[in-house]
């Protein structure tokens, strides 16, 4: 072991994100002194933010902020039926000028209260762009040209990653992606979310839900990673919603018009059918890459495995000394909590003595779609492909939220289903719910996923009436019976 005073810091964290922060902040819980670096790179339309990582400034925050903002107008529409009197409720409309300048104030006094949390409690908080001199030493470069070098016995990357741009002509001159839409100066407008992953579904759906069109583009599937069947009925839900979908597409350019806005042309992947259309806005939604770049991982001799960090299961890269949280390592959710858990899980490894591991196992996560869908454990057919369609029994059923029934919503998505063992109590191995709130519906329904439940103790279980959340309770009806999944009461 190396002197104690040998390094300036017992842990350089590089990342000011969600994993990043919650690591130093508990490794100096734990006796340890440490320094955090931050840097954001703008973007190419000049969108820049301040300390707390995507989640707080670019993501899960404004995200749900403006999905939020979108069901209130929905809710404004529906309480006429519900005997509110709203005069002229057609001419009611959000301003999105207004909103943004609402959702960046909330976001600006979240970046304040963690610089103070920081100081607080004793992380040297350091705004400059880290990367490796040799496996001990940090370089920080900050924002007025000048370097700092830094020396830390552990160091922690946990940069996380930044939206692709496709490589076409007019992408990055002319397209925006999620880190840019929270703080546009201007209304979205027509809008193309190219892109139909859960951002991509969350960014058509709210912006449809506020009023704008909105189209998304799909170069494959929807959803991918998730359980399909409840991929597509999320999709499915949109259309109803009025939000098209471009199957099977792709753009090939992005033009600017005359008249200020863009032309795009693109091309079915199946067909090789082209077509155009003009927009004011044009999202790319297409994925995310690892920040590895600017590291200079090669001084410290990291292993990169197609952009992102390869770690064993303890967070650890190949060089024993340096680890990855977050969004930055290979294979594993790209998830706020995820991260947070995994980054005092690791601090209190290195500096508490602790031999806690991360279980990134049955990790619960929403997709704040206009009809909202959450999920915890296996998707469907991953169950069957491990265990095969013979040993796999899958529950399910429609319902109708009693909230729905006045103001004549459509029913048509609300789903609930059960993917469990097929022999002995029954083993849950998944759960999805497609309707609303579905994040709060399921997090409970997570503890019970990751504490062994069975069919046996849920359909024992008493449900609390009248709620979604106790359609989990009433899963009587197999696929395999074949019978119809439709409710025909809601009281017997």
């Amino acid at each position: 072991m190396a002197p104690i005073n040998e390094y300036d810091y017992d842990l350089i964290v590089i990342g000011g994100g969600s994993g990043g922060l919650a690591c130093a902040k508990e490794a100096v819980a734990n006796g340890a002194k440490v320094a955090c670096l931050d840097y954001v790179k703008p973007t190419p339309l000049g969108t820049k933010w301040g300390i707390g990582g995507t989640c707080v400034n670019v993501g899960c925050i404004p995200k749900k902020l403006m999905h939020q903002a979108s069901l209130l107008g929905e809710s404004i529409h529906e309480a006429t039926a519900y005997g509110w009197e709203i005069p002229n409720k057609e001419a009611i409309k959000p301003k999105w000028e207004n909103l943004v300048q609402a959702v960046q104030n909330h976001i600006k006094s979240v970046n304040w209260v963690t610089r103070v949390d920081l100081r607080d409690k004793k992380v040297e908080y350091i705004n400059g762009a880290g990367s490796f001199k040799d496996p001990h030493t940090v370089v920080a470069k900050m924002k007025n040209g000048s370097e700092r070098t830094l020396t830390g016995r552990n160091v922690v990357i946990a940069v996380g990653g930044r939206p692709r741009y496709p490589d076409i002509p007019g992408a990055v001159e002319y397209g925006i992606t999620s880190d840019d839409l929270f703080s546009l100066d201007k209304e979205p407008g027509k809008t193309l979310v190219v892109g139909a992953g859960y951002i991509g579904l969350e960014c058509a759906g709210f912006l449809k839900g506020l009023g704008y069109d909105a189209t998304v583009m799909v170069r494959s599937i929807v959803l991918r990673g998730f359980d399909q069947q409840m991929a597509n009925m999320v999709a499915d839900s949109m259309v109803e919603r009025g939000i098209p979908f471009l199957h099977k597409t792709i753009p090939k350019s992005v033009e600017k018009t005359q008249d200020g806005r863009l032309l795009v042309k693109y091309v079915n992947t199946e067909t090789q059918e082209e077509g155009s259309d003009v927009y004011d806005t044009v999202l790319w939604a297409i994925g995310r890459k690892g920040l590895v770049d600017d590291l200079n991982l090669g001084a410290a001799g990291i292993e990169v495995k197609a952009d992102k960090i390869a770690v064993n299961e303890a967070e650890q890269t190949n060089v024993p000394h340096i680890f990855a949280v977050g969004d930055i390592i290979h294979g594993r959710p790209e998830l706020t909590p995820v991260a947070i858990h995994a980054g005092r899980l690791l601090a209190r490894r290195l500096f508490g003595g602790s031999k806690q591991i991360m279980d990134y196992t049955d990790v619960a996560t929403t997709v704040f779609s206009p009809l909202e869908y959450a999920c915890v454990g296996m998707a469907e057919e991953d169950a069957i492909q491990k265990f095969g369609e013979d040993n796999i029994e899958v529950f399910h059923g429609f319902y109708k939220p009693t909230e729905f029934f006045i103001p004549q919503k459509s029913v048509r998505y609300c789903y609930v289903k059960a993917v469990a063992e097929r022999s002995g109590d029954q083993k849950v191995l998944g759960l999805h719910y497609l309707g609303p709130v579905a994040g709060e519906v399921i997090q409970g329904f997570a503890a019970a996923v990751k504490s062994g439940l069975t069919m046996k103790i849920l359909l024992n279980t008493v449900g609390i009436h009248p709620t979604t959340a106790e359609e989990f309770t009433r899963l009587a009806i197999t696929k395999r019976s074949g019978l119809d999944p439709t409710p025909a009461s809601c009281c017997s």
